[in-house]
C-alpha cells in the first residue's frame, strides 16, 4: 500500500487535541500505516511539537517518500525511546476498497445508530476520510469520534443528535 499524496490536515473531530498534537492525528496514523511502523502514544508524547508537525507534513506518497518517512520515524523513535519500533507485516486497508463499504464501518454505524454510508457516499469520500472511518471503527479507538466524523464528512445531517 502506498499512501496518497495528502496535504497535512486535521479533522474537526480532532480539534480537541490538534492544536497541541497531544494525540496522534489521522494524517500521521495514515502515514504510519503507509510505512508499516507501529508508533505507540508513549513514543508520540516524547516527540517535540516540531517533530510531530514534521511527521504530519512530510510527504509519504511514493516508494521513495515512504522509505524516507519510515527511516525518519524509526530513527526518531529509537532516539526518543531507546528501542526500535515494531514493524507491521500486514495492514488491512479496507479504506482503499471502493467496491463496498467495509463491514467494520457498517457495524460501527449501527452501534452508534448512524446511517450506514451508501456505496456512492463511500466512493465520494477522499482516502483520508475513508481511512478515518475505518480506524474509528476498529477496537482501541475512541468510538465517540465516529458519529462526529460521519457528521463532518456529510454522512449525517448537521443537526443530528450524536
Amino acid at each position: 500500500m502506498i499512501a496518497a499524496d495528502l496535504a497535512p490536515r486535521y479533522f474537526e473531530f480532532e480539534q480537541e487535541f490538534a492544536a497541541s498534537l497531544r494525540c496522534i492525528p489521522m494524517i500521521v496514523r495514515y502515514k504510519l500505516d503507509a510505512c508499516r511502523v507501529k508508533m505507540q502514544l508513549a513514543d508520540w508524547v516524547k516527540c517535540s511539537f516540531a517533530q510531530k508537525e514534521q511527521l504530519a507534513c512530510m510527504p509519504c506518497s511514493d516508494p521513495d517518500d515512504v522509505l524516507v518517512y519510515k527511516n525518519y520515524l524509526t530513527n526518531l523513535i529509537e532516539k526518543q525511546s531507546g528501542y526500535a519500533p515494531k514493524m507491521l507485516a500486514h495492514i488491512a486497508d479496507s479504506w482503499n476498497d471502493l467496491s463496498q463499504v467495509p463491514a467494520e464501518v457498517a457495524e460501527k454505524a449501527a452501534d452508534w445508530a448512524c446511517p450506514v454510508p451508501h456505496l456512492h457516499q463511500w466512493q465520494y469520500l477522499d482516502v483520508l476520510e475513508r481511512f478515518a472511518l475505518v480506524k474509528l471503527s476498529r477496537s482501541g479507538h475512541e468510538g465517540k469520534n465516529f458519529p462526529a466524523a460521519c457528521r463532518e464528512f456529510g454522512l449525517l445531517p448537521v443537526g443530528a443528535a450524536h
